[in-house]
């Protein structure tokens, strides 16, 4: 990437200057995070390819959201990405377009991306929901278990090296924890059967309204980049 455009991407960031780091983080603590059993949710949900997976989101009626959605977010991004980005659920501009991050907090996304040199369609962007809770408040318990094995064949069929949950409420969702934001961070998780490696940051929307938490979300983004380099 062109070193100017990459300055741009990281000023949207609140980054001036960046250095690649050299260190290995080959000391980097594991934490071993317990997870379902996935088998019998895959069983329930299985897809054998990326369309017959698209096609049972899009006519999902196992939850009260399918009532007030204008449409399911089934994802966005490469089929074939090394990257799943995942955040909690769509928001109002992302039921009515049916692409998951668009908006402001899409945007600075994006920025983050180019930021360690990946673009949009490089990798795949999803959500815990398919579906918009109404009033974008935070998926409840069940919503999120009914949703969960679908995003648990898109991992399955995508086979990622990296998963980056972005937020809070997916960070908990994805890791079956209640363990706040900050001390997930900079640890590598491993999520489901397959053991994807999971690292945590901020969610692009906290981060407009908090911009000083930027910098921690750089270092979060080169934490990851460095884990995806050892797969």
């Amino acid at each position: 990437m062109n070193e100017s455009v990459r300055q741009e991407y990281l000023s949207a960031l609140g980054i001036t200057h960046w250095k690649r780091r050299s260190a290995s983080i080959a000391a980097v603590p594991l934490l071993k995070t317990t997870h379902p059993p996935l088998d019998g949710a895959l069983g329930r949900e299985s897809g054998s390819d990326w369309d017959t997976l698209r096609a049972r989101v899009a006519a999902c009626t196992r939850c009260s959201l399918q009532a007030t959605r204008i449409q399911t977010v089934f994802g966005f991004g490469s089929e074939t990405a090394q990257w799943l980005i995942v955040g909690e659920a769509p928001g109002a501009e992302e039921d009515r377009q049916g692409e998951p991050f668009v908006g402001r907090a899409g945007q600075l996304l994006n920025s983050m991306l180019r930021a360690i040199g990946l673009a949009r369609e490089q990798v795949f962007i999803a959500n815990v929901l398919k579906c918009r809770p109404p009033g974008n408040r935070d998926p409840n318990p069940n919503e999120a278990a009914e949703c969960l094995p679908y995003l648990q064949q898109q991992i399955a069929l995508l086979r990622p090296k990296i998963m980056l949950a972005v937020g809070r409420i997916a960070a908990q969702n994805l890791l079956g924890t209640d363990k706040t934001l900050g001390s997930l961070r900079q640890q590598v998780h491993h999520f489901g059967d397959s053991r994807v490696p999971l690292v945590v940051t901020y969610h692009p929307a906290y981060l407009l309204r908090t911009p000083g938490d930027k910098r921690k979300a750089w270092e979060d983004l080169k934490f990851a980049r460095e884990v995806c380099s050892r797969g």
